[in-house]
């Protein structure tokens, strides 16, 4: 099983920072999402792509976790050379999360 199949994921930037959330298809899946997805596993699993500090918002509520990725679009739209200037596939790498 994989994270697409408990959990849908939405990006954002804003400069030289992504943001991800996770939200879970079910409620009951959230708990094993939250020990799973910290920012140190988010971190190793996105290896060099983020330079800078991960935080974790949590959403129970929702059944959403809320990353912030510091430097991690190779200085920002307007300046990175990278192919993904705004950081869409840092959500679709995540989906292949093995659970």
């Amino acid at each position: 099983m994989k994270l697409w199949d408990l959990a849908h994921i939405r990006t954002g930037d804003k400069g030289n920072i992504s943001n991800v959330s996770v939200t879970v298809y079910d409620p009951k899946d959230f708990r094993s999402i939250k020990e799973k997805l910290t920012p140190d596993f988010i971190k190793e699993w996105l290896g060099e792509q983020v330079q800078g500090e991960i935080l974790r918002y949590e959403l129970p509520q929702l059944g959403a976790l809320n990353f912030v990725l510091y430097d991690a679009l190779g200085g920002g739209v307007t300046s990175s050379t990278a192919i993904d200037k705004h950081g869409k596939t840092l959500g679709s790498y995540l989906l292949d999360i093995p659970f």
